[in-house]
């Protein structure tokens, strides 16, 4: 917060486009003369009894100036505006709060929606400079309360003190829900990559169980007669079905194993 005093020096207002408060504004000139064509940070100017309020609009996506409204309460304790609703400022600047309430709001119902980490960190993305735009909001009308007796104001300052407590519980709700959903995929990933490596594991005994057979009957071409060469081909299925059991039956031990 800035805080001017001494005797109010009569001068010419300066152009529009060397101060963003509006001309007609009967303002010291002091206070016109802390506000250029850009408005800075939200703060709280004081000046012979008046006092500028400079806030941000609620943050939008891909934003890279933010635009600003300005407040000026006189020192008869009337408000005014920039932009639209110039006349009635007070009310102006409570739907400015209610705008920052509905954005949060909505953000929260999304985190309470939210699954996936990219949807948890959409929505903290959005709620980082929403929090920030809040702190700062709150320290402005904090300062000007402290300079400013006003009921008005000092019912802004709770209405933002409330605002920041609740972007800062969805700042931290986003960014809990994102970690443990990344913590709960790795453990999935690692859990996955724990069964592979045991199925892995049992494919490596079964190929070290039958390879010395198969090799050794490779190299010697071995080809024994059993005595079932002209039999009845009911032999071949008997045989097949008898393999296909022992393979459940080794499959069935691998899996109580694992258990």
């Amino acid at each position: 917060m800035a805080r001017d005093e001494g005797e109010r020096v009569t001068e010419p207002a300066p152009a529009s486009t060397d101060s963003l408060v509006p001309r007609d504004w009967d303002v010291p000139p002091r206070i016109r003369q802390r506000v250029g064509v850009q408005a800075g940070r939200q703060r709280a100017i004081v000046a012979e009894g008046h006092l500028l309020l400079v806030v941000h609009a609620p943050p939008q996506e891909n934003e890279i100036a933010r635009p600003a409204r300005l407040f000026w309460r006189a020192v008869d304790g009337a408000w005014r505006a920039s932009g639209p609703g110039t006349e009635n400022g007070l009310r102006q600047l409570r739907d400015h709060l209610d705008t920052l309430e509905a954005s949060i709001l909505a953000l929260d119902a999304k985190v309470d929606a939210a699954t996936s980490a990219r949807e948890f960190f959409e929505v903290l993305h959005a709620a980082t400079p929403l929090h920030r735009t809040t702190r700062n909001l709150h320290r402005a009308l904090h300062d000007a309360r402290s300079e400013i007796e006003d009921r008005a104001l000092l019912a802004l300052r709770d209405e933002a003190n409330d605002l920041e407590r609740a972007a800062e519980l969805l700042v931290g709700d986003a960014r809990n829900g994102l970690e443990y959903t990344t913590a709960r995929s790795a453990e999935e990933q690692a859990r996955s990559a724990a069964e592979a490596a045991k199925a892995q594991h049992r494919l490596n005994l079964l190929a070290a169980l039958f390879f010395p057979i198969t090799a050794i009957g490779s190299i010697l071409g071995i080809n024994m007669k059993t005595g079932l060469e002209g039999s009845s081909p009911g032999y071949f299925w008997l045989v097949l079905a008898v393999a296909l059991a022992i393979g459940f039956v080794i499959r069935g031990t691998l899996a109580r194993r694992d258990d």
